[in-house]
């Protein structure tokens, strides 16, 4: 399974950027999604997730209410829409996929996800 995200950008605060993250292979039927990211010398956090049925999302709750999390299946992308960018969101974030048999349900740990993107630099100045 590949996950192929694309360049992130540098930002200004309060600014805007989608991340896509299109995964061919997986039948997204199946799979439930997220984000995470990871910034210099911290750990990799939740940002956000959606249940394969896409009727589900959860969100870290630093990102509530700025972050968005969707998914095309007819493209097989994952988006992560990010507004009101601050330069805290600095960070590689990186797409998951975990095959689940729950249609409603997502997880919010990162071990519990099977596949990782490579990981997309985003970086917002002040």
């Amino acid at each position: 399974v590949q996950l192929q995200a694309s360049r992130g950008g540098l930002m200004q605060a309060g600014g805007s950027l989608r991340l896509p993250c299109a995964a061919p292979d997986v039948p997204f039927s199946r799979y439930s999604m997220g984000w995470f990211r990871q910034a210099p010398g911290k750990e990799r956090e939740f940002v956000a997730a959606i249940s394969r049925s896409g009727d589900s999302t959860g969100y870290a709750d630093s990102m509530k209410g700025r972050f968005t999390i969707s998914t095309d299946n007819a493209k097989n992308t994952v988006y992560l829409e990010m507004n009101s960018l601050k330069p805290e969101d600095t960070a590689v974030y990186y797409c998951a996929v975990v095959a689940i048999s729950s249609s409603s349900d997502y997880y919010t740990g990162a071990r519990s996800y099977d596949y990782w993107g490579r990981g997309t630099q985003v970086t917002v100045s002040s």
